[in-house]
């Protein structure tokens, strides 16, 4: 149990100590490929696991990640308390972007706070979590031309210093704001321009307002997550922006698979596919839905390269 294993004090100091790493780092991140790229991981702990023994530990491979480290799993403190100690190790290779649920509105809900209260029976070391969680940076620029951040694009993105000069730390963004988009926005084949987006924050954006801010920003594509999607990745509008989802089997419920993005020292992209298959029924996996155990799965890798070069 992890509560056995770092007691309330180091937790409450391992925060501090990637809070100012955070802060010494811009809010956007510039990265000099080559580097993986992961999406929502939300408390996967095993399957987070599973992405490092197959694209490599962070000693050995440099990495980028999209947001959604908790919520919904059942292991977010061990995946959180991990990532943010790779942080503190390797702070210039490896990246931790913010996404939506590492907001208190969002993580009050659906279950980080229960974990922390659960687990450690302390409310102030939620409270300390949100404080760094206000910290991560919310994009990341690759070799100049590829865009990364959680949600989406901006009707208030015009160019890339305002992506520079968002500031930090960054409490609770404000409704039709930059930060709420990028944290938010979802794309749509089926809408021109900026729609009211069915979450009822932000926008879902179609093609059309893609390509005139890859066009304003002087960029090539946009790398998000924030959305389940089948293979693990997807591509929308002619190739111009990918979601990445990276937590196979999500919540128990999803037979989706999981992926993790290659980009290599001349921006080519491939990709890292995490195929989900269920096992017997009878045997055990440490994913639960109230006290309904799920059968376990295993992870079959496959690589998928597809035929992108950027720059």
């Amino acid at each position: 149990m992890l509560a056995q294993l770092i007691s309330f004090e180091d937790c409450q100091t391992l925060l501090g100590h990637v809070s100012s790493i955070f802060m010494k780092q811009n809010s956007l991140i510039e990265i000099y490929p080559p580097i993986n790229i992961c999406g929502d991981i939300h408390g996967q702990f095993s399957d987070l696991l599973r992405i490092f023994d197959k694209n490599g530990f962070p000693h050995r491979t440099n990495y980028l990640f999209l947001g959604d480290y908790v919520d919904r799993g059942k292991h977010c403190l061990e995946t959180v308390i991990l990532l943010f100690s790779y942080k503190i190790i390797f702070p210039n290779h490896f990246f931790l972007l913010r996404g939506n649920h590492e907001c208190r509105l969002i993580n009050k809900q659906y279950g980080f706070y229960d974990e922390v209260q659960r687990r450690f029976k302390k409310p102030i070391l939620w409270e300390s979590f949100q404080n760094t969680f206000d910290t991560m940076p919310l994009c990341a620029l690759i070799g100049q031309k590829i865009l990364c951040m959680h949600g989406g694009i901006s009707p208030k993105m015009k160019n890339i210093s305002d992506l520079r000069a968002i500031a930090r730390p960054l409490q609770t963004p404000e409704l039709n704001s930059l930060e709420v988009d990028i944290l938010w926005s979802d794309p749509s084949s089926f809408v021109e321009g900026w729609h009211p987006n069915v979450r009822g924050v932000s926008y879902t954006f179609g093609p059309d307002v893609l390509q005139k801010t890859l066009n304003d920003l002087k960029i090539d594509l946009i790398v998000r997550a924030h959305q389940v999607v089948q293979d693990g990745y997807e591509f929308f509008a002619k190739r111009r922006l990918v979601t990445l989802f990276s937590a196979p089997f999500y919540c128990g419920h999803f037979d989706n698979a999981a992926a993790v993005m290659h980009i290599n020292k001349a921006l080519v992209c491939s990709f890292v596919v995490l195929s989900c298959f269920r096992k017997s029924p009878f045997q055990n996996d440490e994913r639960t839905i109230g006290k309904e155990e799920l059968p376990s799965h295993e992870i079959c890798v496959s690589s998928i390269l597809i035929e992108m070069q950027f720059g």
